[in-house]
């Protein structure tokens, strides 16, 4: 029998609400065996506010009747809604390939979203003890573009994983301080004056992840 694992699939589940979502994850990740597929799913969700796992509950300043929903990622509070592309890595850190710290697994994720928006000519950064990735020149340099929050079972196996706006409402973010930062400014890509279809990010983004996390 061979011991070969199966390489990363991706699995486009459309527009969802993410209760669904976060259910799911966590019960494919309890029914993982070392040969189960390693997965990137690929939805875009309702409006929600989820909070990690060290979330302070007074970051939602004010939910304007958009769920609040507890979830069991490391992190603060964040936004999903429509236009967002998001990107759920199911994965077990157990196969060779990526065995090393947790921080290097990371920081190839957020490269991955520094790859995609240079694709668009927009230029990433990380920002030291803030995961995300942020506009790092123009008119908004320092504003927050993309986000990242995971879970990571004493398996070695995934989930949740990262965001990036594409084409959104952004009132929204005003209703939280975004990752526990009050006052951060956050944009979206048609902001700054890229149009791309939210299929066609979503699929740049996920290219760049097989690519980085093959």
């Amino acid at each position: 029998m061979s011991t070969i694992p199966p390489p990363i699939t991706l699995l486009l589940r459309g527009r969802e609400d993410f209760a669904v979502t976060f259910a799911a994850m966590r019960a494919y990740t309890d029914q993982r065996t070392i040969m189960s597929e390693d997965q990137l799913w690929i939805v875009e969700h309702d409006p929600v506010f989820t909070l990690g796992l060290a979330a302070d509950p007074s970051h939602v300043l004010d939910a304007h009747g958009i769920a609040v929903v507890q979830t069991d990622r490391g992190g603060e509070v964040t936004y999903h809604g429509p236009g967002q592309v998001v990107i759920y890595l199911l994965l077990d850190l157990r196969r060779k390939q990526r065995q090393g710290l947790i921080r290097e697994f990371v920081q190839k994720i957020e490269q991955a979203v520094i790859a995609t928006l240079a694709a668009y000519n927009l230029s990433g950064e990380r920002h030291a003890g803030a995961p995300g990735i942020y506009l790092s020149d123009g008119p908004w340099a320092g504003a927050k573009i993309a986000a990242l929050g995971l879970k990571v079972r004493a398996s070695g196996c995934t989930y949740h994983g990262v965001s990036l706006n594409v084409a959104m409402d952004l009132a929204p973010f005003s209703y939280i301080n975004p990752c526990g930062y009050a006052n951060m400014a956050c944009v979206d890509m048609n902001t700054l004056g890229v149009s791309p279809t939210l299929p066609e990010v979503q699929m740049t983004l996920a290219n760049q992840l097989q690519s980085l996390l093959k």
